[in-house]
């Protein structure tokens, strides 16, 4: 079986898309999923409810076109064709506006560097699949890149936090070993000393670790 974690994409097969047609939508829900199946996009995992692991909570976020609707939906496992990822960052680098690309490409390649995936989405993500109007003039560039151990964490948000361009602003987490998922900037804030509490997200909830900042609490905070 294969295991969840956040932001991950399911791609759905066709009676699984017939079944989820079916159920009771409004018009333009109906109208947003009949285009989701004609065209074969994916849905994302999201948050999990436990009690079900025959049923997966999945997400369609909307462009523009419905008003960027957030459905909410659980599809059987059974239903799920194949489960992937979001794309690599560098390949969405042509979705960015210009005077953000070379910067964007010299960031990804010190990503590589370092021995990190990262992958965008968010917007960017999502037109990157759709090719629908996600993104605006206020998208975020919404990353996440996974993570070995704390060095590797602080060697990548210290990359993020040179990229040099206000617009469009990078945002995105970290994921550790086990899924465990922290906002990069709050991270940090954290290593630093700043916060005292740092927001640690999971597939099955979120969680406030309040541990002191050392580096024994750090590691038992995003391994657990």
């Amino acid at each position: 079986m294969t295991p969840l974690h956040r932001h991950q994409i399911a791609w759905l097969t066709q009676p699984g898309w017939d079944r989820v047609r079916s159920r009771p939508w409004d018009a333009m829900a109906q109208e947003c999923l009949a285009h989701w199946a004609m065209h074969r996009l994916p849905l994302v995992v999201t948050q999990q409810m436990p009690g079900d692991a025959d049923t997966i909570a999945m997400g369609l976020p909307a462009p523009d076109r419905w008003d960027r609707r957030r459905i909410a939906l659980g599809v059987p496992r059974g239903d799920v064709l194949y489960f992937d990822e979001f794309p690599q960052a560098e390949l969405v680098t042509r979705l960015l506006p210009a005077a953000a690309r070379r910067p964007w490409r010299e960031l990804c390649a010190r990503l590589h560097a370092l021995g990190v995936v990262a992958r965008m989405h968010g917007s960017y993500g999502w037109k990157h699949f759709t090719q629908l109007d996600h993104v605006r003039a206020s998208s975020d560039v919404d990353t996440w890149i996974t993570v070995s151990d704390m060095a590797q964490a602080d060697a990548a948000a210290a990359l993020l936090q040179s990229f040099p361009c206000e617009r469009p602003r990078l945002d995105g987490e970290l994921v550790f070993d086990g899924g465990a998922a922290v906002a990069w900037r709050e991270w940090l804030a954290w290593r630093a000393g700043r916060a005292r509490a740092l927001l640690v997200k999971r597939i099955d909830g979120s969680s406030l670790s309040q541990a002191p900042c050392s580096p024994h609490a750090t590691a038992e905070m995003v391994s657990t």
